[in-house]
C-alpha cells in the first residue's frame, strides 16, 4: 500500500554500511524516475550512480547531514550510506529543471523501501567540489544527491508538540524523531 511506504520513506542517516546495494537495482530505481512526470515532458534530468566505495568517499565529503542536528558531523565509518544517485540537470536540454528532482526523488525513494532500503535526499552540497571529484561535465548542473544503504537507525512521526517546534531531534538512544503538522493543520477549508 502506498500509505505504507510513504511512512516507511523516511530520511535515514545511518546506515549498515558493509550491506551492498547492487548497481542494477539502482539503475532499476533512476528506472523509476525516469517513468515519472516531468515538466512539459521535457525529461532534462540524468543520473550518476556510485555503489563502489572510493566514488562514495568521494561524494560523502562534498555532503551535509542534518542541519537540525548541529553537534553531530554526519554517519561515521560503517554508518555511510552504500550507494548514491546524483541528481543532474542537462543544461542543454533545460535550463528550468522546475520540481523534476522531487518528483524523482521521491520515486527512486519509494522504490528503494519497496526493496528495504532507506534513504535520503540531500542537498546540502559542495557542489562545486563534487563536480570536480566526480568529473562531471560543465553542462550539468547538480540538484539533489540521494543516500541510500540499509537503515541503521529508527525514524518516528510523532505530532507537533505545543510550541509548534518542526525540528527534528534524536532521544538518548538514537531514535530520530520527526515531528508532523496534523491534518487539520495543514487542510484549509475557506479563506
Amino acid at each position: 500500500m502506498i500509505r505504507d511506504l510513504i511512512v516507511k520513506n523516511r530520511s535515514y542517516r545511518r546506515f549498515h554500511e558493509d550491506q551492498p546495494v547492487a548497481r542494477s537495482e539502482l539503475l532499476e530505481l533512476v528506472d523509476l524516475a525516469r517513468l515519472s512526470a516531468s515538466a512539459a515532458n521535457m525529461q532534462p534530468l540524468k543520473f550518476f550512480v556510485s555503489c563502489d566505495e572510493a566514488t562514495n568517499v568521494k561524494i560523502f565529503d562534498c555532503l551535509g547531514w542534518a542541519a537540525y542536528l548541529t553537534d553531530w558531523p554526519g554517519p561515521a565509518p560503517g554508518e555511510r550510506p552504500s550507494a548514491y544517485i546524483v541528481i543532474l540537470g542537462d543544461t542543454v536540454i533545460s535550463r528550468n529543471f522546475w520540481c523534476d528532482h522531487g518528483i524523482a526523488a521521491q520515486s527512486i525513494l519509494l522504490g528503494a523501501v519497496e526493496k528495504g532500503y532507506g534513504g535520503c535526499m540531500i542537498a546540502s552540497i559542495k557542489k562545486q567540489q563534487l563536480m570536480q571529484a566526480l568529473g562531471i561535465p560543465e553542462r550539468y548542473e547538480i540538484l539533489l544527491v540521494i543516500a541510500i544503504g540499509r537503515p541503521a537507525e529508527r525514524v518516528t512521526i510523532e505530532p507537533v508538540g505545543p510550541q509548534g517546534d518542526i525540528r527534528y531531534w534524536r532521544d538518548d538512544q538514537g531514535v530520530h524523531h520527526v515531528p508532523k503538522r496534523s491534518l487539520d493543520e495543514i487542510v484549509i477549508e475557506r479563506f
